[in-house]
């Protein structure tokens, strides 16, 4: 835990850099109730620890009620601009909005919304975005610099504390990956508050992972961070899949870790296969191990000593080894079931 952030309770997830949650967003149509109680009831099963939802107009204040119904996380309201929607959310039993209170009018209405919130204790997610900046500070600037991104998130905090309210997540999203790492990094500097991160409109699933990878990776490497979503053009629950991987990839999060070699010209065993094969069998393992798969039976336990379990095969054979020492030779066509019985011992 972050001894210098201020903690900020969403449902029962509390953001305080003890755990870094996993988010996405719901992407049916918000008219469609019954297909985004679908969707959050999958998201949820596939790991999703925080779920947020658009809610357009009043009408679409329906499915607050209806997902908290069959979903056992937090579920965040995504309003725009009308300060009446975020009363009827609040109303609705919505676990957290998220709203820029500089879009919604009046400081009265400021007031009302911060007020109503604070008396549920929920929580108020500010999201800036390039898109989003005021035209004073974009005048200032010139650009979506890093700069005016943290200032207008800024402007919008004390606009809450102004009404006694500090119940608040900030996010300072943005397409460019360099300038989302450095308004984050100027963002910790600069206050307390939880910071969900993100890369915003970062693509489809090749280039939204690689963007998504980078920038809250480096982030999170920093001990910057409470929450995260991987913004994918594609299925939500893939946006899950990547956000684990990230964590696990830098120990951030438990579970199973795969390394694999990249193939040459010593590699004797159709190793592309075996190693989706093996990645696709471990995927429901939340056992905290690292398992190799390597195409040189000469050279792969060797260069795998690092991890817990591992394969190596060529000509036929599979070796299965512990830290670099064989375990056992079975036939190619059995390493992966022997694999997984060993697993079970560990």
């Amino acid at each position: 835990m972050n001894k210098n952030i201020k903690p900020v309770k969403v449902g029962d997830c509390i953001l305080n850099g003890e755990k870094i949650y996993i988010q996405s967003m719901l992407n049916i149509p918000a008219q469609d109730i019954a297909g985004n109680v679908a969707q959050a009831i999958a998201l949820e099963q596939a790991g999703c620890e925080i779920i947020r939802t658009a809610v357009p107009n009043l009408e679409a204040v329906k499915l607050i009620p209806a997902i908290k119904e069959n979903i056992n996380i937090p579920l965040v309201a995504d309003i725009h601009f009308d300060y009446k929607i975020a009363l009827e959310c609040i109303s609705a039993g919505v676990d957290k909005i998220r709203i820029n209170p500089g879009n919604i009018g009046s400081m009265d209405r400021v007031k009302q919304v911060a007020l109503a919130c604070k008396s549920k204790q929920i929580p108020i997610r500010i999201g800036v975005n390039s898109g989003s900046l005021e035209k004073e500070i974009l005048a200032k600037y010139g650009s979506p610099t890093p700069e005016a991104l943290v200032e207008s998130a800024l402007y919008h905090v004390k606009m809450l504390e102004t009404f006694d309210f500090d119940d608040i997540v900030i996010s300072i999203k943005s397409s460019d990956v360099n300038r989302m790492i450095d308004s984050y990094r100027l963002a910790r500097q600069k206050c307390n508050y939880p910071l969900h991160l993100g890369v915003t409109e970062a693509g489809t699933e090749r280039m939204g992972l690689i963007k998504s990878a980078i920038g809250i990776g480096a982030l999170l490497h920093d001990n910057i961070g409470e929450t995260i979503r991987v913004s994918l053009t594609d299925d939500p629950i893939k946006e899950i899949k990547a956000a684990k991987d990230i964590l696990k990839s830098i120990d951030k999060r438990e579970g199973v870790q795969i390394v694999a070699c990249p193939t040459c010209g010593r590699t004797q065993i159709d190793l592309i296969t075996l190693a989706n094969q093996i990645e696709k069998a471990v995927a429901n393992i939340n056992k905290n191990i690292k398992i190799a798969v390597m195409g040189c039976v000469v050279n792969g336990p060797g260069e795998a000593r690092e991890a817990d379990i591992g394969v190596a095969g060529g000509n036929g054979i599979g070796l299965l080894f512990k830290h670099g020492e064989i375990l056992k030779r079975v036939p190619e066509n059995e390493i992966v079931s022997a694999l997984l019985e060993e697993l079970e011992q560990l």
